[in-house]
């Protein structure tokens, strides 16, 4: 990964304890630049996922009731 293939804005490190040297931090980026390649190229979403089990399963909708046919003795 080099820079080019990064953000414009590049990358912002704080050293919140201790004092590295420049051969520890370069250590670092190293590690951490080339541990998020891994898992960006890892990260991929199928193309064509299918159809789901909840897919198959699911009802279709019910119809709304017909109010023009009679129902029962209430047919009036």
């Amino acid at each position: 990964m080099t820079a080019a293939d990064g953000d414009a804005e590049g990358v912002r490190i704080e050293v919140l304890r201790g004092t590295p040297n420049e051969d520890e931090l370069a250590a670092l980026i190293a590690v951490v630049s080339e541990a998020y390649a891994g898992e960006a190229a890892e990260a991929v979403a199928e193309e064509d996922s299918g159809r789901t089990a909840w897919e198959l399963t699911q009802r279709s909708l019910r119809e709304p009731l017909r109010r023009d046919i009679p129902w029962g003795r209430f047919a009036g």
